[in-house]
């Protein structure tokens, strides 16, 4: 990780509510160029509501996102993409029936003409007359995250592991700056766990992630730094071992090992 300057990424007193249901409530943390940086809180404690307004999918109530200098404020999701923001999800986010070589040329392609003006490029389309660079790219994202060798198979054929992997690729398609990773295990083995932290680990060299999950052993390998979101409020901030020991983290936990 790089020397502490002005950050990547800034979220200032962002706050969202459903009802009478604060999702976050006035929430600050910053992500710093290079780092893995670690998000995480217990069910319901507002971590996937906060990755949805930082990529643009809800917008908040209060607060600002700052991003490389931008104020993300009013731009739709396609924009914070063009600007280097890409995320993955909870749930796979794959054209099934399209080969897992299709579904990544579709990303570079998308990329490489500046985005356009909104996501209508995410249709379902034949690549036959996408050119070669673009296609050896795409291979290249593939061999990144260990799936080169089913580049011809159907996305919807692959295992749940597989698919997550997939899922990075298509993100790594738009060349981001930050990869925002929303529990990237759910749903996983020990064994295609382990594949992913080692996926992660490789790709922290490359690209500033802000990573949220719920395997704690995952999440303290692999973080440089981390954040703790209770009840929509940040309650600690730091590195992991500092978190470990803090005694407020662990009674939010309710007396979890982490």
């Amino acid at each position: 990780m790089s020397e502490r300057g002005a950050p990547l990424l800034e979220v200032r007193d962002l706050s969202k509510h459903f009802g009478g249901i604060y999702a976050l409530n006035a929430a600050s943390l910053s992500v710093d160029e290079g780092e893995v940086h670690g998000l995480i809180g217990p069910n319901g404690a507002g971590k996937t509501t906060l990755i949805h307004v930082l990529s643009g999918a809800l917008a908040p109530d209060s607060g600002q996102v700052f991003f490389a200098g931008q104020d993300l404020a009013r731009r739709p999701m396609h924009r914070r993409v063009a600007l280097g923001l890409a995320r993955s999800y909870q749930i796979t986010n794959l054209f099934a029936r399209l080969s897992v070589l299709d579904n990544v040329t579709i990303g570079v392609q998308a990329r490489v003409r500046d985005w356009g003006s909104s996501f209508s490029f995410w249709t379902p389309f034949a690549v036959s007359s996408v050119n070669s660079a673009i296609i050896d790219e795409a291979y290249a994202l593939l061999a990144q995250v260990a799936l080169a060798d089913v580049a011809q198979r159907r996305a919807g054929q692959l295992s749940h592991g597989q698919q997550r992997c997939l899922e990075v690729a298509l993100a790594l398609a738009t060349d981001p700056k930050l990869l925002l990773l929303d529990e990237p295990m759910a749903g996983m083995g020990p064994d295609e766990s382990a594949r992913m932290v080692e996926l992660i680990e490789k790709l922290a060299r490359r690209v500033t992630i802000l990573l949220v999950e719920h395997d704690m052993d995952a999440v303290f390998r692999l973080a440089d730094r981390i954040s703790v979101l209770v009840g929509g409020h940040l309650i600690a901030s730091g590195e992991p071992e500092a978190i470990r020991a803090d005694a407020e983290v662990r009674r939010a936990y309710l007396g979890d090992d982490i």
